[in-house]
């Protein structure tokens, strides 16, 4: 049952991470503006650098022993997105009713379990036994 779960958590992430890229790489006018707001001048460097760690970590989620990884990618980006709301963007942003915010949270709750699970494949924290 767990492995089912940790499989669902990786695909949850990995699909609310995703499914932003076509926006970020396409530079969709939603995506051009919220980055704006967030990076002024380097909004094209933050967002197509975010929407690249993006896609590693959803690939990375997907490789057993580098799992870990993928989380901690995942729990820092989300991380920084949800900073961005409560400073800077607001909960709700263009009037997306906190979609934008509330899928940030999902995700960055997936990464840290699923980091928690998988914390015996970290090189540095493995207890050797």
């Amino acid at each position: 049952m767990k492995k089912y779960i940790l499989l669902f958590l990786k695909l949850i992430a990995a699909f609310i991470m995703l499914q932003t890229l076509f926006f970020k790489f396409t530079g969709a006018q939603e995506s051009i503006d919220l980055f704006t707001k967030i990076a002024g001048d380097n909004e094209t460097y933050m967002r197509i650098g975010t929407g690249v760690f993006e896609l590693i970590a959803s690939v990375l989620l997907f490789i057993p022993k580098k799992t870990w990884l993928g989380a901690l990618l995942t729990i820092g980006l989300m991380g920084g997105a949800i900073m961005s709301h409560l400073t800077i963007l607001g909960i709700e942003h263009d009037g997306d009713g906190g979609t934008l915010f509330i899928s940030a949270i999902v995700t960055f709750i997936s990464g840290v379990i699923l980091l928690i699970f998988n914390r015996n494949n970290i090189p540095f924290v493995r207890s050797k036994h």
